[in-house]
């Protein structure tokens, strides 16, 4: 009788299982030889036998069938099926006479009725077996996922612990040009195709040293798993791994993206100030059009008669270069608030303590409502999958929020002063963008500080944003600071108040 002889092992990983084929090769062969056994073939494979597929177990099934060989040699039973269709092949093929006899150095095989139903039942135990490891690693998934931990391959930006292969940490080369594709693209002013060549040219790369192609970085950009929550086994986990970016700079990303996706009108002419304001009389939106080489803007009338007249560009302009000029700051001014914030910055850190104690409670009160949110999903106390899986998100993303405060907190010591230092630094710029009389440079300006801009009688207007209101209210800045002789202290202190 001829045999071919079959070793199979699970994977073609080299640091995986090396020397199985080689050590089952070994054993069968000197088996055969005690045996006294006809060897047509050695056939090898690495693959797993959990489902049906393998190539080289099919094709030497059908040389058995073309009669080439009468019997198959294994280690065991497993290495032929550890699932019912291909178990069920071989005991189709015994009782049609095609295949006559199985060996096995470590189990018994008789073609009788008896032996197929002792086969049968070796089968029927590897298929258990694959099954039950596969649910252990599944739940034991589940369990790493409670606990914050990342069971998988560390996404970019990360990388895995050598030490302990569960913990990730944030990779100090590629972190921070991921960070950086959060920052410019939530500005806007990039698009998917213009990030995904900036990103190329600094050097960002996957790991396998590709770079990253347009549908990569948006992939990228929508991983929550950035902010500190991740997605796996059908929901939401915090993690325990240091976020790269915080949840509202995702967020801005994602109102982006969503922006980008709505179809936008072709311009024909680029204006500066068009979709800037609106009609002060009627609330429609300013338009622009182009008369005898000036740019001209008026309302567009699209609600209800308006009776507004056009206002030339170069008009509008210098009353915005006014105010400009109005939360403009010397530069020894601004030197001196710049000191005096570094000396609050000290004071507000013992502050901070109370402050970061009461986001403490706030965080353990959303993580007592998870618990008991996952106990009535447990209950099965009407809600639903969806439900649970909605809300449990909604609480991830607040918890998300507050750590990020907690460390805006530790890392500030107080989340007014740094806006407070980009106020002044703005202002110190403001003179500058005076001098170089661009249109579109002072629009961009007037977005930072101020909203609801209005066009009425000819007359620009609109409403300053939180710290930016004193200098517009109090008119020009020596009306503001007062004469520059007086006490410089009494001035900054006036300055800073505005928090």
């Amino acid at each position: 009788m001829r045999y071919f002889v079959y070793a199979r092992k699970s994977t073609d990983t080299e640091e995986k299982q090396v020397l199985s084929i080689e050590a089952q090769i070994t054993e069968l062969k000197e088996f055969a030889a005690k045996e006294k056994l006809e060897i047509v073939a050695s056939l090898c494979e690495a693959k797993t036998a959990k489902e049906p597929g393998r190539i080289i177990f099919g094709e030497m099934l059908k040389r058995i069938e073309k009669g080439e060989a009468e019997g198959i040699l294994a280690w065991h039973p497993d290495r032929l099926a550890r699932n019912s269709i291909d178990g069920g092949k071989i005991i189709y093929l015994l009782d049609t006479g095609q295949l006559k006899d199985l060996k096995f150095p470590t189990f018994w095989f008789d073609s009788t009725p008896q032996g197929k139903f002792m086969l049968n039942i070796a089968f029927g135990q590897s298929k258990y077996y694959v099954d039950n490891l596969s649910e252990n690693v599944r739940r034991g998934q589940r369990q790493k996922c409670r606990r914050g931990e990342w069971p998988t391959k560390a996404p970019l930006g990360y990388l895995n612990n050598r030490i302990d292969k569960r913990r990730v940490e944030v990779d100090p080369v590629r972190a921070p040009l991921v960070k950086r594709a959060f920052d410019i693209y939530s500005t806007g002013d990039y698009t998917l195709k213009a990030l995904a060549k900036y990103l190329k040219d600094a050097g960002l790369r996957n790991s396998r040293g590709n770079v990253l192609a347009k549908t990569c970085v948006q992939n990228m950009l929508k991983k929550t798993f950035y902010y500190g929550t991740f997605f796996y086994c059908g929901e939401y986990h915090a993690g325990n791994y240091e976020p790269i970016i915080s949840k509202s700079l995702f967020d801005q990303a994602q109102q982006v993206m969503a922006n980008r996706g709505k179809k936008k009108r072709q311009r024909k002419h680029q204006f500066a100030f068009s979709g800037l304001m609106r009609c002060g009389q009627c609330g429609c939106m300013i338009t622009c059009e182009k008369q005898k080489g000036h740019h001209y803007y008026h309302c567009t009338k699209k609600k209800q008669a308006c009776d507004q007249k056009y206002a030339r560009e170069e008009l509008i302009t210098e009353q915005m270069k006014d105010i400009i000029q109005q939360v403009s700051i010397p530069d020894d001014w601004a030197n001196n608030m710049l000191n005096k914030l570094d000396e609050e910055k000290v004071q507000a850190k013992s502050e901070t303590k109370v402050l970061v104690q009461n986001l403490a409670d706030q965080k353990a009160e959303i993580e007592h409502k998870l618990n008991r949110l996952l106990d009535l999903y447990v209950e099965g106390k009407e809600i639903s999958q969806e439900e649970y899986q909605a809300k449990k998100r909604e609480y991830l993303d607040r918890k998300a929020d507050i750590q990020q405060k907690v460390r805006d907190f530790e890392l500030t010591g107080n989340n007014w002063l740094e806006p407070m230092r980009e106020l002044i630094l703005s202002s110190c710029q403001a003179k500058i963008l005076i001098s170089e009389n661009n249109p579109d440079k002072i629009s961009t300006f007037l977005k930072n500080i101020g909203s609801n801009f209005i066009l009425k009688d000819k007359k620009f207007q609109f409403e300053g944003k939180i710290g930016w209101r004193p200098l517009l209210k109090n008119g020009p800045f020596k009306g503001w600071l007062g004469d520059r002789d007086s006490n410089p202290d009494s001035r900054l202190q006036r300055a800073v108040s505005y928090h």
